[in-house]
């Protein structure tokens, strides 16, 4: 079976292209929202079943963002939670069946081409550009929070000719950050999925598990990387000259 790189057009609202992955991120929005109802619907002083899960996710999480970011935890910890919980999830149901295999036939170029309906987020370079720009932008607006107009201004620009030219060569570094981050974790979220539709085409059964369970881990993985990368950005970028 023929992987594309770009997501596929499946329908369209008016004029607006409706493509493969776009539909997967407004379940994943759906299913993530729900569980966050459902989750806090009745909370307890002795947590059970989804209340439990999550106040597990969120307290880990919660304390490893506090170790690093300190006083701004609270401030830096719905961003990055937000970021894993949706990048995990998406990345999970990118393995469940249906995804990549079911879909429709249509005449591109006089060549017939498989369309599926269902396609991993992250295997979309568009959706982990998002990602990245989001993850990037909140960077700088959280470091003017914290810092200030001045003191943000200057950690790119100064006086002194060195400094300057360390203050550009980061200013350049930040725009880096969003091809690192989407990058990323575009390359192995597809590189995954090429993996599986090799493997699915050649061996039916049995063969491929193993290879779905190590996407399981690269899943959990990138979703950790990002936030992590994330997180370690923010602290830095919202830190003082001398505080790092």
């Amino acid at each position: 079976m023929e992987i594309e790189l770009a997501a596929e057009t499946i329908g369209h609202i008016g004029s607006f292209p409706v493509t493969n992955t776009l539909v997967v991120t407004w379940f994943t929005t759906i299913l993530l929202s729900t569980l966050a109802i459902l989750s806090t619907r009745k909370v307890a002083m002795v947590p059970s079943g989804l209340q439990n899960i999550f106040e597990f996710v969120m307290e880990t999480g919660y304390q490893m963002t506090e170790d690093l970011a300190h006083s701004r935890a609270a401030a830096f910890f719905p961003l990055i939670m937000t970021f894993f919980l949706f990048i995990i999830t998406s990345n999970w149901l990118g393995l469940l069946p249906g995804f990549g295999t079911i879909g429709f036939h249509e005449i591109h170029n006089g060549k017939e081409v498989f369309i599926p309906y269902l396609r991993s987020i992250n295997a979309d370079l568009n959706s982990t550009l998002a990602l990245a720009l989001v993850s990037v932008i909140t960077t700088h607006i959280l470091a003017l929070k914290y810092l200030g107009l001045w003191e943000y201004l200057k950690k790119w620009i100064s006086l002194n000719p060195i400094f300057l030219f360390v203050g550009i060569l980061e200013l350049v570094g930040e725009f880096t950050k969003v091809v690192s981050l989407s990058f990323r974790l575009f390359g192995n979220i597809f590189a995954g999925e090429v993996v599986l539709s090799t493997i699915a085409g050649i061996f039916a059964f049995v063969v491929p598990l193993p290879f779905y369970f190590l996407e399981i881990i690269v899943g959990f993985v990138q979703a950790a990387v990002f936030m992590m990368l994330t997180l370690t950005f923010l602290v830095l970028l919202t830190s003082k000259h001398g505080e790092h």
